[in-house]
């Protein structure tokens, strides 16, 4: 591309976001272009994902003028969070969103003040942060656009869904309600039509989505108590039954387990022997079970009995799995 169009491009994108409308007549007059140029340069802009906007009533071509924000003044500490979150100081989590923070801290990079720069030069290359590993997102950050498009304009969707709870792919209506990033995957919460409820949907299973020319209406639909979509599961899974449970760490973990809010609920209590009782109330004994056997002999179940049993036949189970088979005749 000819730098003549790249700076005619610039000036047609300025005079877009300037607030003002334009018809094709007026670009040309002002670009000093035929209407035909005018036409080839914002199929440019769309291609490259610029969303000018055409009013069919006034004839006339303008850009979203929050698509552009605002220069902002950051501090030298506000930089460093955004360039190093962006995967400026280490390697880049994945995700929908992983491309779009990278270009967003390159562009802050870029109109950053030179002494800003300059500080930020020195200090990047010592500084990482390394995410924990995560779901694969190729692929999703079309679907994700378009996702978040439907959940801000209350659009219902359609989508098929590799369901491993059905074990086959099913068709789902569903009323968006939340994007949400937990643990190592992007998820959508709504209303599904097909199982009349809340669900939650993994991003990643989702193998074709439409999204329908329909609104809906989010009052039909009451959030679960408590306004989150998961309520006391321990993490996303929720069965209907509260319980109090009550844990006891030894020595060796129970610093680690102490410095992390696990559940909104949980409590901590040091022992004079350094050993934690740790407490949390959580719906479901399901999600906290396998979270519990990570651990290993280093927790003791107190409370309830029946996690205690669910833990100890899963423990079992996974001993007989190991056992050494006795070798024929009786004889080692």
């Amino acid at each position: 591309m000819r730098i003549s169009r790249i700076y005619r491009l610039l000036r047609l994108i300025t005079m877009l976001q300037s607030g003002r409308s334009y018809t094709v007549a007026q670009l040309a007059e002002e670009l000093e272009v035929s209407r035909r140029t005018v036409f080839r340069d914002l199929n440019v802009l769309e291609m490259a994902r610029i969303p000018y906007y055409f009013d069919h009533d006034r004839k006339t071509y303008r850009i979203n003028h929050f698509f552009f924000l605002s220069p902002v003044n950051l501090t030298l500490s506000e930089a460093l969070a955004m360039m190093v979150s962006a995967g400026r100081g280490g390697r880049a989590a994945s995700g929908p969103l992983a491309a779009a923070r990278a270009r967003g801290a390159l562009k802050l990079e870029s109109v950053l003040p030179q002494a800003v720069r300059d500080y930020l030069g020195t200090i990047m290359d010592r500084l990482a942060m390394v995410p924990p590993p995560s779901a694969r997102h190729e692929g999703l950050e079309g679907m994700f656009d378009r996702l978040a498009g439907a959940v801000a304009q209350r659009k219902v969707c359609r989508i098929v869904y590799i369901s491993f709870h059905e074990r086959r792919q099913i068709t789902v209506t569903v009323e968006p309600a939340r994007l949400m990033f937990i643990g190592r995957a992007w998820y959508m919460t709504g209303y599904s039509r097909r199982h009349r409820q809340r669900r939650t949907f993994k991003l990643g299973r989702i193998k074709k989505l439409t999204v329908l020319n329909r609104a809906f209406d989010p009052a039909d639909h009451a959030e679960p108590e408590g306004g989150g979509d998961f309520g006391d599961a321990w993490c996303m899974i929720p069965e209907g039954r509260l319980y109090d449970v009550h844990l006891r760490f030894r020595p060796k973990v129970a610093g680690n387990v102490a410095e992390v809010n696990w559940h909104h609920s949980q409590r901590v209590e040091w022992r004079d022997d350094g050993a934690i009782d740790f407490h949390v109330r959580v719906d479901g004994l399901g999600e906290i079970t396998w979270w519990i056997l990570g651990y290993g002999d280093e927790v003791r179940i107190i409370s309830p009995a029946s996690l205690a049993r669910r833990v100890a036949g899963v423990a079992k189970k996974v001993a007989a799995q190991y056992a050494c088979p006795k070798p024929a005749g009786g004889r080692r």
